[in-house]
């Protein structure tokens, strides 16, 4: 029997919410939960727009996680 374990080089996740700090909880959230997977984060990029089906803003980011060098 062959066990083998493959790490995860890279991870883009990409979050929303309703107001922008649900969406730190969010992210915050899952870099903790990367951490365990030896991920850090490499690059966040976020972005608003008014959402007009709702009337209010509509707040997303996405997140690169890469293995920790080292």
């Amino acid at each position: 029997m062959d066990f083998r374990l493959d790490l995860i080089d890279n991870k883009i996740e990409f979050f929303e919410a309703g107001d922008l700090r649900t969406l730190e909880l969010k992210v915050d959230q899952q870099i903790e939960n990367n951490k365990a997977l030896l991920l850090d984060v490499h690059h966040v990029q976020h972005q608003v727009v008014f959402n007009p089906n709702s009337g209010k803003m509509q707040y997303s980011a996405v997140v690169h996680f890469k293995a920790k060098k080292g």
